[in-house]
């Protein structure tokens, strides 16, 4: 008895290092820095001497949870999703035996969690993503109510705030798992500025991640392209040094009407065999590159199709292929290309879809179409009117092209801000194309919604809003459906 006693009493007082501890060392921010520039093989190398040193300190397991995170959201390898996923519930345990009274300890499984959430939802396993969003965010708000101040756990729940209620109508069985997440895209915005500034003023670790978070719910649920282009100016990115910044600050170039700075961002970037390949690198050049009309962007989306092992985005390489000789006046490389997309990956995604679209229709797209598309999208509205301005729906054959004409001179219009004029041709896009598989009526409400909320003209937004819900495309329905609900929720 007496040496059960003694035993009792060892435990009681083993020193605190023998509990999994969370420390934020110096050689773990170096991992972490590692892990986000896409220098993996650094960063794992690190974080094994860590292992070494520092034993019981169970931060690495969340670090190291970055690696696969970026991995799988960048190259969507099918292949390595199945090798990687079981990774979750392994370094779930590892954390769980850490030290419960740090702020750490809850934010680490919710950010593991997050990670895998998103994941899990960009390969198509959705009960499985719904599921780790909710046990995310119920570990996040558990570690809200300890550590009220804890800055990490504030990014994240801002970021959950500001989805919720904006989930797509065909994702509405989800709601049922996510009971509890409550939010809107005010609150989450204001979370994410709030931290966001903060880091401004103090060493804090995670300021480029909340710089990225803070612009994507600007750009993509606010719909203010140019703050978010702001936030990324102040986050200090290192676009030249680090791929990841590089990656994010060219995705937001393309978005703000700054092609010609995303394509020098893009060629400027960072490459050698100490950064993780990025086969994404190259569409996005050969993207911005093709929205200049430029010559030279074919071979990038070959580049782009021989080194990438993920599904999604392949139909839209060879569409954008078969545009490339097709503004360059060669109809049959048009052709055979979009032949490709015929038969090359998959119909998951609004790209993808609007790629099979066209291919389905065995019809040659009209190059001035094309390009006036083309160069609105890289933000060259004079150039993209200049398309069109001479030309009437009577110089298109077929209902497809006569709409996209409508659409597409609003489009241009819009971005020329003569938005009057612009909302006259997105009206008759409405009337004549709501009824059509093609995404063009329904983006057109959405944008006239847009315009009216610009003006501050409630009423006639979410009247717009709710058009645009009601239009059932074939292709980026989910997508202009997020932004219509979004633009819904910033009505209230």
């Amino acid at each position: 008895m007496k040496n059960i006693f003694t035993l009792l009493l060892l435990l009681l007082n083993l020193p605190a290092h023998a509990t999994g501890h969370f420390e934020f060392s110096d050689d773990v921010r170096a991992a972490y820095e590692q892990a986000t520039s896409l220098r993996f093989q650094d960063a794992q190398l690190t974080l094994s001497q860590i292992k070494s040193q520092d034993p019981h300190n169970l931060i690495v397991y969340h670090i190291e949870n970055y690696i696969d995170f970026l991995t799988l959201y960048l190259n969507q390898s099918e292949s390595d999703y199945k090798r990687l996923k079981n990774n979750e519930e392994t370094r779930i345990a590892k954390i769980v035996a850490g030290n419960p009274n740090s702020p750490y300890y809850l934010y680490a499984q919710a950010d593991v969690r997050l990670q895998w959430a998103l994941v899990k939802l960009r390969f198509g396993d959705y009960l499985a993503g719904f599921n780790d969003v909710s046990k995310a965010h119920k570990l996040l708000k558990k570690n809200q109510e300890k550590y009220p101040d804890f800055l990490p756990n504030q990014k994240d729940l801002g970021v959950l705030h500001a989805l919720a209620g904006t989930i797509p109508d065909n994702y509405k069985w989800g709601m049922k798992i996510l009971s509890g997440l409550e939010g809107s895209i005010a609150q989450g915005r204001r979370e994410l500025s709030a931290v966001f500034q903060h880091a401004q003023q103090h060493d804090f670790v995670f300021k480029a991640e909340t710089a990225v978070m803070y612009a994507t719910v600007l750009l993509y649920l606010e719909n203010k392209s140019e703050e978010a282009w702001d936030v990324l100016q102040l986050a200090d990115l290192q676009p030249e040094t680090n791929p990841l910044h590089c990656f994010v600050m060219a995705n937001v170039a393309m978005r703000a009407s700054r092609n010609d700075r995303a394509v020098e961002l893009l060629q400027k970037r960072a490459k050698s065999n100490n950064f993780a390949a990025v086969p994404q690198f190259d569409f996005l050049l050969g993207l911005a590159k093709l929205r200049r009309l430029d010559r030279d962007a074919a071979p990038l989306f070959k580049s782009f199709l021989s080194q990438y092992r993920g599904s999604n985005g392949i139909k839209e390489a060879y569409q954008k292929l078969a545009w490339s000789e097709l503004i360059n006046g060669n109809t049959a490389g048009y052709q055979s290309y979009m032949k490709l997309v015929l038969s090359k990956g998959k119909t998951e995604v609004g790209g993808d879809k609007d790629a099979y679209q066209e291919a389905k229709s065995d019809q040659i797209a009209d190059a001035s179409l094309v390009k006036a598309r083309l160069l609105f999208d890289g933000g060259y509205f004079q150039k993209a009117y200049q398309q069109l301005e001479n030309k009437s729906i009577a110089d298109f054959s077929g209902q497809a092209a006569q709409l996209e004409y409508l659409y597409r001179l609003g489009r241009i219009l819009h971005g020329m801000e003569r938005y009057d004029k612009a909302i006259d041709f997105y009206e008759k896009t409405v009337v004549q194309g709501r009824k059509e598989p093609y995404f063009y009526a329904c983006n057109a409400a959405l944008q006239i919604g847009l315009i009216c909320e610009s003006r501050r003209d409630s009423a006639k937004a979410r009247a717009y809003f709710n058009i645009c819900l009601s239009i059932n495309p074939e292709e980026y329905k989910t997508e202009l459906h997020q932004k219509a609900k979004s633009g819904l929720e910033r009505m209230k």
